[in-house]
């Protein structure tokens, strides 16, 4: 393939590349695995954190190129000639003082979690969570408001889905851009950045045609990066707003959705 067939691929990880057990299944993995022989530019684009990312890039054997996390706070260069196999090229940070100041008079059951710009976390109340990468750090909320944020992410076990996201926007949070997930979870990031941004500064880096680019994802925080594509897939568990966005909804994460779509590639 010549360079100038290659697709920019940017995969979703959980409900996308994995299961909501955070488990890959073996044709998802071979058919990354021949996407990325193909010679096209597969990057994974995650609101997990780095450390949480890792893990994932290794299984599917990308070991050079580019990928997202933390919702577009943190972009990696992937190759051997960095001494831990990449480095970071790009950190978004914000101040989360006003959020979090917000956050807490309206939802004052809330915890919260920081992405320091060093890639630590600091937590209230012990909170912890896979998509960190690392352990938190328990701190005072005093101390979460003087630090300088690459992820803010708050978790309400006293709300239903529908309190919270209504509660969330009730706030009215500018400033900064935020998404609601699946369940009583909040992700904020600078204001301007998400997924689609960091993977359109990656697209202008790498000289890619817009209309060579593809994206699958399943969440909320995914509705940026699947209106961007040229091609955006939906998985087939996804929310019905996410659906609407994307240009096509494949099958079910459990159902190998994903896989169906790298195989049409190929």
């Amino acid at each position: 393939m010549i360079e100038s067939d290659a697709k920019m691929v940017c995969l979703d990880v959980d409900g996308t590349l994995v299961d909501h057990d955070g488990h890959m299944s073996p044709r998802v993995r071979e058919a990354a695995q021949a996407v990325i022989a193909r010679g096209h530019y597969v990057m994974i684009a995650t609101g997990r954190s780095l450390g949480a990312t890792l893990p994932v890039i290794e299984n599917i054997g990308l070991t050079d190129g580019f990928s997202v996390c933390s919702n577009g706070g943190v972009t990696l260069q992937l190759g051997s000639e960095f001494d831990r196999g990449y480095q970071v090229i790009d950190r978004q940070t914000f101040d989360p003082a006003p959020v979090l100041g917000q956050v807490k008079r309206r939802i004052p059951s809330a915890k919260f979690a920081i992405e320091t710009e060093s890639g630590a976390f600091l937590s209230t109340e012990r909170f912890q969570d896979f998509s960190f990468g690392v352990r938190a750090r328990g701190v005072s909320f005093q101390e979460l408001c003087e630090a300088t944020a690459v992820r803010l992410v708050v978790f309400s076990q006293d709300s239903s889905v529908e309190e919270f996201g209504e509660a969330v926007e009730s706030i009215g949070l500018t400033s900064v851009a935020y998404s609601v997930g699946y369940n009583a979870w909040l992700d904020v990031a600078a204001a301007g950045i998400s997924k689609a941004s960091g993977l359109e500064a990656l697209r202008e880096k790498l000289g890619i045609d817009q209309d060579r680019t593809v994206a699958v994802g399943d969440g909320y925080n995914d509705t940026e990066m699947l209106a961007w594509a040229q091609r955006g897939v939906a998985m087939g568990q996804a929310p019905e707003r996410v659906k609407r966005i994307a240009n096509e909804v494949t099958e079910h994460v459990n159902d190998d959705g994903l896989a169906l779509v790298l195989e049409s590639l190929l």
